[in-house]
């Protein structure tokens, strides 16, 4: 049984345990205004606004992609869809923008796209008079996709909200609903879909239930039921796991619990790791951003993973706990092969460390997709090094994209350790890395791109690197690598 309050209105409602909210929705609910586009959490068509127990005003509405968000994950939630934004006949004012300027046609993705303007503007809603910064805009709408209005019109309304009569649906007007949803609880009362609050519990649940699967942000996981029709009896569900929630400062660095999410991540990235925190920017989608966790990302093991090269790059080590209790690996001891962890029967992974950023270490981490947004990698390069005087030391070099699972390459940092930074070192680091390595060859790139682009990588980094550039060219170069 999950309980839940959808549009200002209590819900009581008991679906199996592999049920997404867009299915709960369309199908139990009989909410249609959530469309189903790629069912994959590519399209946003069927984006939703989510407030959480947790999740402090003014910003509480977090985005979803309701087609790969279990719906046993709304437990103790106010979900709010397209239907529940109109306070009679007049329309919430990222609607009203919407009609105002033309921004759209078919109107299939049309209430995605209101819905990651209703979150946005809700956001804004204290600071409505500070111009909406283009960032801001398309952090927002980077995971909603238009086949048919065109992007200029759905901006012009962006921007356009804050001058609509700040109409707000019935249920934002209710003094008391605010207190009822929070006080629903977390805790899920469904029979077959398991909420562990503590690390021993969760093992119990591993022991009793071992075919059921392990979900956070099931932002991969889901695509399972999504795409491959795949059916889980039961699941159990990370979220709510004390432990994997935390994220602990020590004097050296952080233990990152397996559990946070991205958006949670960001601001301790954003002050220590900056271009960490900018590959972030490029990660999925916001509605992405808001679920994934940096856990899931790891334990996928996927080679074309966003934030495994730079946690290798960072020297980061694993926490994980199973049947024989806790221990610690380092990171590159734990990709094994093709989606082959090494994980043992009954293990998760509990918290990731990443030590502080030493005195004058710098980081460097460029993404190649074929779109900025919401796209996965081709190649990912992350290259953390120091530099005493002219000479480049502890040099750490990592790559998603290039092999069947993410890799340093020692090969190339021994080419680089305490030489000088110059154009004779790279040429050695690249050819290094043609000898050291024999890339993936598919779709998304052949073999002969993708090593040509690691190459070019290297480059780059050189070009950073060189004390004749100014400091206009150095941005310019590092808002388009990134």
């Amino acid at each position: 049984m999950i309980e839940f309050f959808l549009n200002g209105e209590r819900q009581c409602v008991d679906v199996p345990p592999d049920t997404s909210v867009l299915a709960l929705l369309r199908e139990t609910l009989g909410h249609c205004g959530t469309k189903e586009g790629c069912a994959s959490g590519d399209c946003g068509a069927c984006t939703v606004a989510i407030a959480e127990p947790d999740a402090p005003p003014p910003a509480m509405w977090r985005t979803a992609n309701a087609c790969i968000t279990p719906a046993h994950q709304l437990q103790g939630c106010h979900l709010v869809t397209v239907e529940g934004l109109a306070r009679g006949e007049a329309l919430h004012p990222a609607q009203a923008a919407m009609v105002e300027y033309h921004a759209s046609q078919c109107g299939f993705c049309t209430p995605g796209i209101v819905m990651s303007l209703f979150a946005l503007h809700e956001s804004r809603r204290q600071v409505s008079t500070i111009p909406l910064a283009p960032q801001a805009l398309e952090a927002a709408l980077g995971g909603n996709l238009c086949r048919c209005t065109g992007y200029r019109p759905i901006r012009d309304a962006a921007h356009a909200m804050a001058a609509q009569p700040d109409s707000r649906p019935t249920w934002a007007d209710d003094p008391e609903l605010e207190t009822a949803w929070r006080a629903l609880g977390r805790a899920s009362h469904a029979t077959h879909y398991h909420t562990p609050q503590h690390l021993a519990e969760l093992a119990r649940l591993r022991c009793e239930h071992p075919q059921a699967p392990l979900v956070a942000g099931a932002t991969d996981l889901w695509l399972g039921a999504t795409q491959r029709l795949e059916q889980w009896p039961e699941v159990i569900d990370l979220r709510q796991v004390a432990e994997l929630r935390r994220i602990a400062a020590e004097e050296t660095g952080w233990w990152i619990g397996a559990a946070v999410t991205y958006q949670e991540w960001e601001p301790l990235l954003r002050t220590h790791y900056p271009a960490f925190a900018h590959l972030l920017e490029r990660l999925g989608s916001a509605q992405i951003r808001h679920r994934a966790t940096v856990g899931g990302n790891i334990a996928n093991a996927s080679p074309i993973g966003d934030t495994p090269p730079v946690l290798l790059a960072l020297e980061a080590r694993l926490r994980l706990a199973g049947p024989e209790g806790e221990r610690e690996l380092p990171l590159s001891a734990f990709f094994l092969d093709y989606r082959k962890t090494a994980l043992r029967p009954g293990e998760c992974i509990v918290a990731i460390w990443l030590p502080r950023p030493e005195n004058g270490s710098q980081l460097r981490v460029w993404k190649l997709s074929k779109r900025r947004e919401d796209d996965i990698s081709t190649l990912l390069g992350a290259f953390h090094w120091r530099q005493t005087g002219e000479r480049l030391q502890d040099v750490r070099v990592a790559f998603g994209g290039m092999a069947a699972t993410p890799l340093r390459v020692p090969t190339v940092e021994a080419a680089l350790e305490g030489k000088p930074a110059t154009a004779e070192a790279f040429a050695d680091a690249k050819r290094a890395l043609r000898a050291a390595l024999t890339p993936l060859d598919d779709v998304r790139g052949s073999a002969d791109y993708r090593l040509t682009a690691a190459a070019n990588l290297l480059e780059r980094w050189a070009l950073t690197l060189d004390p004749s550039r100014d400091d206009t060219q150095e941005v310019a170069l590092d808002a388009y690598a990134h």
